[in-house]
């Protein structure tokens, strides 16, 4: 088989991968950034089915995007594409009988939280049936069988642990399962993959392609070192270690920073992106520091062009975003609102110390009254407003007005954060299968105006046409058409609630009923975002889409540009801490998460790579000097 595989052009790490399962084995392909793993997920898919022509393959990947990629690098009739959930679901779909009895299990198993179903009063609520069809949908509906994203995979996996005739399926049904950007695969995918399938006389060949180092996000097994090995639910390890992307300068950094025994080269290939007439491109990679916690000094030095796209500044939080990328108003309402903080700590204490107390028909305001009354000491410190909060509500006397008006019961079953606002897990990686928005309705209407803006403005008509609810049955109305959009994007200072009239007004964008249903029972929130400039939200608009030169460190992974500032800025997240990283000094799995941010941050750069530490102590210094080298660690205090 080596010999008859070797006469072929295939890499070197393809022929591993095909010798591999020519020997029935698993495998993992480990390959830092810039590897070409994805090419050499294609070349493995066209190895495979080269050598087996009969051979079902399944390619299962983390997100959309990444399905259309593979399915145009590697269409194959033999080829099934899909991603991680509506694969699991396509494998359990048909199986309604055992679907019903394993998620009414789920839903009355108390340890299951994104199973619950409750009763009017929030308490728990016993399923003994579900008459209709167990449905996956972008909502959750658990009492009429609806799941959603969250309970595809717990619900899959229950199901292979518990139907041994699930495992023979798709072991009969696919050849191969191949795994992309596995690092970022739930354990419970990897358990029915390696552990459920294996326990079969029959078995298919499962094989990984990722990075344990760019496991950045939490729900992901991370690495596969627990199954490294020979046996059948072991996989065969084949490591990439050439670099295709980056600058010599930029993988000698990465290579200090991987963990994991992998150490990257710059590629062979003559032909690869980081060479330049047939030589490696240096590049270059600098930490700057400052006592001046304003990145502008490090943007005045670097000088790179910031209107390009391919100049991006990381940053680890959307917070430390929002007022560089404008829209400092919108995020503010939806992840650091104390005021409904404070109604939260008056409904704790109501639930757990005066549970009888009558909240119906009450304002905010008359309960914090009636709550407080008679109360001193420490008593009265637990149904009074923190510091911050205290600050918070003297900084927003109207919102508090308006919240101490609002019905109690209705402003205490507010939920809302910055996902609300940002879609971030979804919308900045190409949707995740299967998902669907996280964006609330106020926020879903506002992108349908500033879309149908966008449209109108690029020229594109027809889309235009297609997204408006403006109905043109004659040609006076297509100019008045032409009138009324330009009117509307001519914002011209108007706030979000004027926008939202105009667009209603004019027909273009109608409010609809969940926009309305978002009225009444957010009315607290809706009132604070109506009052912001539409400025502002075209501004979040414009960052989501890509069009500013910033970005989240998480976000930008999968992607590369030319020029990358890394802000090293911890924005108050406590998961992540670079001093602790530069120093050694923290908890190792703070330490362990924040190097891979930096990893991922760093193997973005192309050309130029720049880090910018404010404050940084003496000791951090000293071993930027030790990663960077001494001359390219700079000080941008003014000498």
């Amino acid at each position: 088989m080596a010999s008859q595989l070797e006469k072929t052009s295939y890499s070197q790490e393809t022929l591993k991968i095909l010798e591999a399962t020519s020997q029935n084995n698993n495998f993992l392909l480990s390959g830092g950034a810039g590897s070409g793993k994805t090419y050499s997920l294609v070349e493995t898919i066209n190895g495979l089915t080269s050598q087996q022509p009969l051979a079902r393959v399944a390619c299962i990947t983390y997100t959309n995007a990444a399905t259309h990629e593979i399915e145009h690098r590697a269409s194959n009739d033999s080829l099934h594409v899909s991603t991680i959930h509506d694969f699991l679901w396509s494998s359990i779909k048909h199986f309604q009988q055992e679907l019903k009895t394993t998620l009414i299990e789920l839903i009355n198993d108390e340890e299951q939280k994104l199973f619950k179903v409750l009763t009017q009063e929030g308490e728990p609520e016993v399923i003994v049936s579900i008459d209709n069809e167990v449905q996956y949908k972008d909502y959750l509906k658990l009492r009429s069988g609806i799941i959603s994203h969250d309970q595809v995979l717990i619900l899959a996996h229950a199901l292979f642990a518990k139907y041994p005739k699930l495992c023979r399926i798709l072991n009969d049904k696919f050849n191969f399962i191949l795994v992309d950007e596995y690092q970022d695969t739930s354990p419970l995918v990897i358990a029915i993959l390696l552990q459920h399938l294996s326990c079969t006389p029959r078995r298919n060949i499962v094989g990984f392609f990722g990075d344990a180092m760019q496991s950045i996000y939490d729900q992901g097994i991370g690495n596969l070192d627990d199954f490294k090995g020979d046996g059948r639910d072991k996989v065969t390890e084949i490591k990439k270690e050439q670099n295709r992307r980056n600058p010599t300068s930029v993988i000698e950094l990465a290579n200090k920073f991987r963990t994991d025994g992998l150490a990257q080269t710059p590629s062979d290939d003559t032909s690869a992106p980081n060479m330049t007439e047939g030589k490696p491109i240096v590049g270059s990679a600098k930490f700057l520091y400052s006592s001046n916690p304003d990145v502008q000094a490090a943007r005045d030095y670097l000088n790179w062009d910031k209107s390009t796209p391919q100049t991006k500044e990381l940053n680890l939080t959307h917070n430390l975003i929002a007022t560089k990328a404008g829209f400092p108003g919108l995020m503010r309402i939806y992840d650091a609102d104390k005021i409904l903080e404070y109604v939260k700590r008056i409904r704790d204490y109501i639930k757990t110390d005066e549970p009888d107390y009558l909240i119906e028909d009450k304002s905010f305001g008359q309960v914090i009254h009636e709550i407080q009354a008679g109360k001193e000491g420490k008593i009265l410190a637990k149904v009074t407003a923190t510091p911050g909060q205290a600050d918070y509500i003297s900084e927003h006397p109207d919102a508090y007005q308006a919240a101490l008006h609002t019905p109690f019961k209705t402003i205490s079953s507010i939920y809302i954060e910055k996902d609300m606002l940002i879609d971030d897990q979804k919308a900045d990686q190409s949707m995740l299968g299967g998902g669907g928005t996280t964006r609330d309705h106020l926020i879903k209407h506002l992108h349908r105006i500033q879309t149908l803006i966008q449209l109108y403005t690029l020229g594109n008509f027809n889309d235009f046409l297609r997204s408006t609810d403006y109905k043109i049955d004659s040609h006076a109305k297509k100019v008045k058409l032409k009138k009324e959009i330009e009117e509307l994007s001519q914002s011209n200072g108007k706030t979000i609630e004027e926008i939202i009239e105009l667009a209603h007004i004019k027909g273009l964008v109608r409010k609809d009923d969940r926009l309305l249903e978002f009225q009444r029972t957010k009315g607290y929130i809706y009132e604070q975002v109506c009052k912001i400039p539409f400025k502002e939200f075209q501004s979040l608009f414009e960052y989501i889409d890509g069009q500013t030169p910033f970005s989240t460190q998480h976000k930008t992974k999968g992607r590369e540009y030319d020029n990358v500032l890394v802000v090293l800025d911890n924005g108050k997240w406590n998961k992540y801490n670079f001093e602790a990283f530069f120093t050694g000094k923290g908890k190792d799995t703070v330490i362990e998460r924040t190097s891979k941010i930096i990893y991922v941050c760093c193997t973005r750069a192309r050309r130029e790579l720049a880090f910018f530490y404010p404050h940084p102590t003496l000791e951090i210094v000293n071993r930027a000097k030790l990663l960077f080298g001494d001359d390219n660690v700079i000080n941008l205090d003014p000498t």
